[in-house]
């Protein structure tokens, strides 16, 4: 596992894709900063050529809770996406490059290279979320945001970090799709529909069974009307991702890998 583990690390070291991922999140904490902006003071927004109706639409308050609440839908909408390319590179790029039969020629058990895959992914996922609360936090003490308090920003971050856990755990299927089209074209239509499937069955008011829909559901993107997914809704989540891992740890055991 040890040596799985440095050999992955190795690989996303070298590149680039961490820093668009990162480039993404931070792009992210500086729209929502922006709707800050507009929400705190339309008057000054307009002054500066910005718009505020596509702010007003959030649904967001200009104050802390309300500033860390659109940081954490943000999560929930591109966490999928953004999360979702991470699983297919780490998994199709072994098919894509013509490496899947070396790496699993080395004498390193195959459960071991794909726990190590997913590893990375997890880590990835944190470091980004980190990211977006960190930014976050700054942009909101340079707005110099209302309604600050040590517990509620603490439990904002909280919420924020559970959405990106739950957003990051229902990406393992998107794994086993690289995996089985032994490279990134069908994981990315299968990702593609995913994200749409999540959207439809959520505002068709079944989001709450839907595991790809609970992220959304439990950053409040549906709005304060509706109830969160509750236990149900994270157990679905936590199958999703556990059921996804061991599917693609098995296909890497038993498929035939021809090149």
């Amino acid at each position: 596992m040890r040596e799985a583990w440095w050999a992955e690390l190795l690989k996303v070291r070298r590149s680039r894709l961490p820093w668009i991922t990162g480039l993404a999140f931070a792009i992210a904490a500086l729209v929502c900063g922006m709707f800050m902006f507009i929400l705190a003071d339309p008057a000054r927004a307009r002054a500066f050529g910005l718009i505020g109706g596509k702010a007003q639409l959030s649904g967001a308050s200009a104050d802390w809770p309300g500033y860390l609440a659109l940081l954490a839908q943000a999560v929930a909408v591109g966490g999928l996406g953004i999360y979702g390319l991470v699983a297919i590179w780490l998994f199709g790029r072994e098919f894509s490059d013509r490496t899947a039969i070396d790496l699993l020629a080395l004498p390193t058990s195959r459960t071991a290279v794909v726990a190590a895959k997913f590893a990375i992914a997890a880590l990835w996922a944190l470091l980004l979320a980190l990211l977006l609360a960190g930014l976050g936090l700054l942009i909101g003490a340079l707005l110099d945001l209302p309604a600050w308090s040590a517990p509620g920003v603490a439990a904002g971050v909280g919420h924020l970090l559970a959405t990106a856990g739950l957003a990051a755990v229902t990406t393992t299927p998107l794994a086993l799709a690289a995996s089985i089209g032994r490279g990134y074209l069908a994981a990315v239509g299968v990702l593609f529909a995913v994200i749409f499937a999540a959207q439809v069955i959520a505002a068709l008011g079944y989001g709450a069974v839907f595991p790809w829909s609970v992220p959304g559901l439990y950053a409040g993107i549906a709005g304060p009307d509706q109830d969160p997914p509750g236990i149900l809704g994270v157990g679905l989540v936590a199958a999703t991702g556990a059921a996804g891992a061991v599917a693609t740890a098995w296909w890497w055991n038993r498929a035939d890998h021809a090149r």
